[in-house]
């Protein structure tokens, strides 16, 4: 599926969307260039399940934890790792059975250990500058039409 944004905003309503639909125990994965949305997708995510704090990217720490929303939020950024096996290293497991959604900036590092129900969004500059092109494919997302919310 794919959708369009053109604006910070935008991006961030399709994350508030996503996470709607999102059950305990998700994981969707992110890819695209630096600087491309993928923490306002987050944010947006946060939003939808909830959650008031402020989202920020997590590249010097790893993961930020998110509480107080539907599900608590798990927001990694795997750009520092050099393969899956290091994200096994930082407690994934643990992560995963703690019942929350798991968000994965530049998971192309640790694709391998992401399981088959993982939802796939890449985020892509389109033409214009504030133009984002996203595709979102996985679980629960083939019976959405076009003029579904997301």
């Amino acid at each position: 599926m794919e959708r369009y944004s053109s604006s910070v905003e935008e991006t961030e309503a399709l994350g508030r969307a996503l996470a709607q639909r999102l059950a305990p125990g998700a994981v969707v994965a992110f890819t695209g260039d630096l600087g491309a949305g993928k923490t306002a997708f987050v944010r947006g995510m946060a939003q939808g399940l909830g959650i008031a704090q402020r989202v920020t990217s997590p590249t010097f720490t790893i993961v930020n934890e998110y509480e107080g929303g539907r599900l608590p939020l798990f927001h990694f950024d795997m750009y520092r790792l050099s393969s899956a096996d290091e994200l096994f290293d930082i407690g994934w497991e643990d992560f995963l059975r703690r019942g929350g959604v798991c968000a994965v900036e530049w998971s192309e590092t640790v694709r391998d250990a992401l399981e088959p129900d993982t939802i796939y969004v890449d985020i892509r500059r389109g033409a214009e500058d504030n133009q984002r092109i996203l595709t979102l494919h996985g679980p629960g997302l083939d019976d959405l039409g076009e003029g579904d919310a997301l």
